[in-house]
């Protein structure tokens, strides 16, 4: 098949770079958002490659889509693709489009689909390739991939362990489907449909007098990106590895400080926080951090 590849960042690249290894069927063209700084990864792989490589900022004009149609393509991978591609794009090539999203469609529909299951505690998530709509995250469903969530799952755990690995490799998948020339196609349940915004600093703010459970859903489900946060002396300090320990007391309140982190009191519960980042700061041991504050025990975090 004639393939157009349209991604960005490793994710997109490590696909492409995947669909070339397999050589079984012909990127024509690569697509990827205009630059906004350093070279995308996947344009850099593309230009590497000799292929040809379009920017456009959107796709509604009549130039954008004739030039889209002169490739002559079969299928579109669209591989993390933050640009919003309409209708008479995603239908130029003779199959259509193909759609990758990193939760079980229809749960999670949104940018922040890796962040949101682990904050709200879900115990799977995973990855979709669907047809895509002018919906978001709303077409049918080609194929999915399940993984579960352990106690401990971070973002980094849940998406580069387990749902990019597999998901670069399916994309072998998908375009065998599209080869066997009877793809299948599951509608969502829209009964079970969720959405979510992005994930931001905003949400990801520590409420100590949270239960336990919530505040370390919350710790690891914002780790690295958006990074929960709570504050000490009115300077915000970022929390990310920890782990979930007993213990009872006044929350936010420090209970204990050693090598192993610092030992925080929630309701029902504490985290003992491992690793933090100090406003302008780099992460360090959360040690290390207390040591520069003059922290001790009986302090109280979120003041």
């Amino acid at each position: 098949m004639r393939l157009i590849i349209m991604g960005q960042q490793a994710f997109g690249k490590d696909v492409l770079q995947k669909i070339l290894d397999a050589a079984t069927d012909e990127v024509v063209a690569v697509y990827c958002e205009p630059d906004k700084g350093a070279e995308d990864p996947i344009k850099t792989l593309a230009l590497e490659k000799g292929l040809p490589v379009e920017q456009p900022a959107h796709f509604k004009d009549d130039a954008t889509l004739a030039k889209l149609a002169s490739y002559e393509a079969d299928l579109m991978l669209m591989a993390f693709v933050n640009v919003f591609v309409p209708e008479a794009a995603r239908d130029t090539p003779k199959q259509g489009s193909i759609c990758f999203h990193p939760s079980l469609l229809p749960l999670h529909r949104g940018p922040s689909a890796v962040n949101w299951p682990i904050i709200m505690d879900r115990k799977e998530s995973g990855y979709s390739w669907f047809y895509p709509t002018d919906g978001l995250d709303e077409g049918d469903i080609l194929l999915q991939h399940e993984c579960s969530i352990e106690p401990n799952d971070t973002v980094i755990n849940l998406y580069f362990k387990k749902i990019y690995p597999s998901a670069v490799d399916s994309a072998i998948e998908v375009c065998d489907l599209f080869r066997s020339g009877k793809p299948p196609r599951a509608k969502q349940d829209e009964s079970k449909a969720t959405y979510e915004r992005r994930c931001t600093k905003k949400h990801a703010h520590i409420d100590w007098y949270k239960p336990i459970d919530q505040v370390y859903n919350l710790i690891r489900g914002s780790n690295p990106a958006p990074g929960a946060w709570t504050t000490f002396n009115g300077e915000e300090l970022n929390i990310y590895d920890s782990i979930k320990a007993e213990g009872d007391g006044v929350a936010g309140r420090i209970k204990d400080i050693s090598e192993n982190g610092v030992l925080v009191q929630s309701v029902g519960g504490c985290v003992l926080v491992k690793r933090v980042k100090a406003k302008g700061g780099s992460k360090v041991a959360a040690q290390e951090w207390a040591e520069s504050v003059n922290l001790a025990v009986g302090d109280n975090l979120g003041t």
